[in-house]
């Protein structure tokens, strides 16, 4: 299925100009104002499009949030040689505007969401022959806007909630995490309406309203609300939505051969069709730069990897053959992938040492490197996550008995043994459930940035017995502080300018 590469980037807002030669025209188009733009349709498509161009910038999908979301995680860490790039995946937290670490991501969320924005105030005056196509470009809007708040929320908590179109004096006020959530609510409730239940082949890659359930489950499932994430998941397993499948190739989930499968709920789309930056230039490049900053050694820049656990909670447990769970082969590159998998075909310069790596994503099935321009699109969320989530609803509201065939569907794609046969001292006993199934999303969903909203979610940054724990197989997590690292600090520069915004007390 051919997917939409969103190449029209506009500055809208952007660029204000002041002059006392009113005579002057400007015939620049990237010069146009507010008032002289939001005038047709196609501004107004142009300007939708503008938001998805942000997944390509380098605080947010290019690069930087994996850092945050899987490296900071239980399953990765780094060991780049530059520290302070390091030292933000271990909390060691000193300037907090590290620009890698922290600026960057917080100045891209704002930007996408201040284009999104733009869309929401200006495209209800513009005249549409069709409504409906309207609808939906506010509609893709919305559900973009809520799903930066969403990483926004997830990362630093209390923040401005800036929901107009704003100018560079704006002093917008800080809010606690449970109005940013209340906000993801009503964004996406909002976006479900107006989105189609499924695109036409030419639009593949704008959310839906499968998308737009799915997220909001997981904003219902961060406050623990297990009734109303429950009804939302529910449209996609067993309601109007229920259009979703696991594919056969677990591995199709991970390259650019068959992407926007039947198991997509949503992903970023990627292409390497340009070779520029991450800026706002016409060259500007439409790619991943994951796999670059995530390769093995001499591949690419190798600063991020795998923890070596992971490997050895997918050899707990052999398949119904007596083989190998051969996610492990595709999750990981780690040392015995050769001797466990009986598999001569990767190229010889792909060597990782004793060391772990993340594999998914990576381009090793066609070619010997890395480089900034990696098109395979990045999976947000897909089926399988959503069958393990609403294990996990059902187990939380009184279910458990339920819960297990949910489980039990991710795991026959890979030939394992239903749940309860393999572990029958679980039961229905809630806590044992909850634990065997925070193993059974890493077997599923390990480097796909679940990990951290999943620690949050679970409770097991809160105390510290448990993220004594954690730090027995992450030993990253002996300088996590409770009560403080579970976010992240405001960059400080933003507090600096901004009187109405505070310092988390913490930091």
């Amino acid at each position: 299925m051919k997917k939409i590469i969103i190449t029209t980037t506009v500055l809208i807002g952007l660029l204000f100009t002041s002059s006392c030669d009113n005579e002057l025209v400007q015939s620049n188009p990237n010069s146009l104002t507010t008032e002289q733009y939001w005038k047709t349709e196609s501004d107004a498509q142009a300007g939708v499009n503008s938001i998805y161009a942000m997944s390509y910038k380098d605080g947010l999908w290019a690069r930087w949030i994996y850092f945050r979301l899987d490296l900071t995680s239980d399953e990765g860490y780094s060991n780049s040689p530059w520290i302070e790039l390091a030292d933000w995946t271990r909390f060691n937290y000193i300037n907090y505007n590290f620009w890698e670490g922290n600026v960057v991501t917080w100045r891209d969320t704002y930007k996408a969401i201040f284009r999104c924005n733009q869309v929401i105030a200006n495209v209800p005056n513009i005249s549409f022959q069709n409504e409906d196509d309207k609808k939906k470009i506010i509609a893709q809007a919305k559900f973009l806007r809520a799903m930066h708040y969403y990483y926004a929320a997830v990362l630093w908590e209390n923040i401005p909630i800036v929901l107009e179109p704003s100018s560079p004096t704006d002093l917008p006020v800080q809010k606690n995490v449970t109005e940013v959530w209340a906000q993801i609510e009503t964004d996406l409730n909002e976006a479900f309406i107006d989105l189609p239940p499924q695109w036409g082949a030419d639009q593949t890659g704008r959310p839906d309203k499968g998308a737009a359930k799915a997220f909001l489950a997981k904003t219902y499932m961060q406050q623990r609300k297990w009734p109303e994430a429950k009804l939302a998941l529910e449209y996609l397993i067993t309601g109007a939505g229920a259009r979703y499948s696991l594919v056969s190739n677990y591995r199709d989930n991970f390259t650019d051969v068959n992407e926007n499968n039947s198991e997509s709920v949503f992903e970023i789309q990627f292409g390497d069709q340009r070779k520029g930056g991450t800026g706002e230039g016409q060259s500007a490049a439409v790619s991943s730069n994951r796999a670059q900053f995530f390769a093995p050694r001499s591949i690419g820049w190798s600063d991020g990897q795998a923890r070596m656990w992971i490997v050895d909670a997918f050899k707990e447990e052999r398949n119904k053959d007596n083989d190998l769970d051969v996610r492990l082969r595709y999750t990981l590159f780690y040392p015995g992938l050769f001797a466990d998998f009986g598999d001569k075909t990767y190229n010889k310069n792909w060597e990782w040492g004793n060391e772990a790596w993340f594999r998914k994503g990576s381009r090793d099935y066609y070619r010997d490197n890395e480089d900034y321009f990696s098109q395979v699109n990045y999976r947000l969320i897909r089926y399988a996550d959503i069958l393990l989530r609403y294990a996990e609803v059902l187990n939380e509201t009184g279910n458990t008995a339920d819960a297990y065939q949910y489980v039990d569907m991710v795991r026959a794609r890979v030939n394992l043994e239903k749940l309860a046969i393999v572990h029958p001292e679980i039961g229905i006993d809630k806590a044992k459930f909850l634990e065997r199934l925070k193993i059974e999303r890493v077997l599923e969903l390990t480097g796909e940035s679940v990990r951290w909203e999943d620690l949050k979610r679970w409770g097991d940054l809160n105390t510290q017995t448990s993220v004594d724990k954690i730090a027995l197989r992450d030993p990253d997590f002996n300088n996590f502080v409770v009560g403080k690292n579970h976010r992240l600090p405001i960059p400080q520069v933003e507090v600096e300018n901004n009187p109405n915004l505070d310092q988390h007390l913490e930091y």
